[in-house]
């Protein structure tokens, strides 16, 4: 299976997906030295992003959390890619320093990805794609 979306941050890489309904704030809402979910009352608090693509509607918060995003990647924490509904300047400029490929605007939503699944999202075509 192979959805449509657009481009964000350029690469191609893959991992098991993790769907998240919540908007997350990395700034506070990640622990940059573990890639674990700390924010409080978050539906994912206690999972770590680290190695999966990550899937959730959009970012919130800070615009520092783009710099928590490239130390997540320097501490090779980070999630080896992401999907927004919709990119907001905060999490697209953290994909992009931190060489994290993404993806927004799918033709399908999020609660139709296949969580647990291995992915690839390719940022150049603006794709994910999974067995079906």
């Amino acid at each position: 299976m192979i959805v449509k979306g657009r481009g964000i941050a350029k690469g191609s890489a893959s991992g098991k997906m993790l769907v998240s309904d919540a908007p997350l704030s990395f700034l506070s809402g990640v622990d940059p030295e573990s890639g674990v979910i700390i924010e409080k009352g978050h539906p994912l608090e206690g999972r770590s992003i680290a190695g999966t693509v990550f899937a959730f509607p959009y970012g919130k918060g800070s615009t520092v959390g783009s710099y928590v995003m490239y130390a997540l990647s320097r501490n090779e924490k980070a999630p080896a890619a992401i999907i927004n509904i919709e990119a907001e300047p905060i999490i697209a400029t953290g994909a992009i320093i931190s060489g994290i490929p993404m993806v927004d605007h799918l033709e399908v939503g999020l609660s139709d990805l296949p969580e647990g699944a291995e992915v690839t999202v390719d940022g150049d075509e603006g794709t994910v794609a999974w067995e079906a």
